[in-house]
C-alpha cells in the first residue's frame, strides 16, 4: 500500500455524437498519464456535450453505453 495517490486531470475536446472517438482520446489520456491512479474527466465526455437531442434516440444511448461499458472493462485491472 502506498501513502500516495496521483491525480491526472484529462481536458479533452470530445465531439458530439462520436462515442468511439472520444474513447479514445480517454485511452490515449491515459496512455500519456501511466503513473496516474486516477483520471479525471468533463461529464459528458463519452457523449460530447451538449448531446441535445441525441439523447432522446435509443441507438445512441446504446452506443455510449456500449462505449462505457468496454472501457470500464478495459481499465478494470486498476492499471
Amino acid at each position: 500500500m502506498t501513502d500516495e495517490l496521483t491525480i491526472v486531470l484529462a481536458q479533452l475536446d470530445p465531439i458530439v455524437g462520436d462515442v468511439e472517438g472520444n474513447i479514445e482520446k480517454l485511452r490515449a489520456a491515459r496512455g500519456a498519464a501511466p503513473e496516474a491512479d486516477l483520471i479525471v474527466s468533463a461529464e459528458l465526455v463519452v457523449s460530447g456535450y451538449p448531446p441535445e437531442d441525441l439523447v432522446l434516440k435509443p441507438f445512441f444511448l446504446d452506443k455510449v453505453q456500449a462505449g462505457v461499458e468496454t472501457l470500464a472493462a478495459e481499465t478494470a485491472d486498476g492499471g
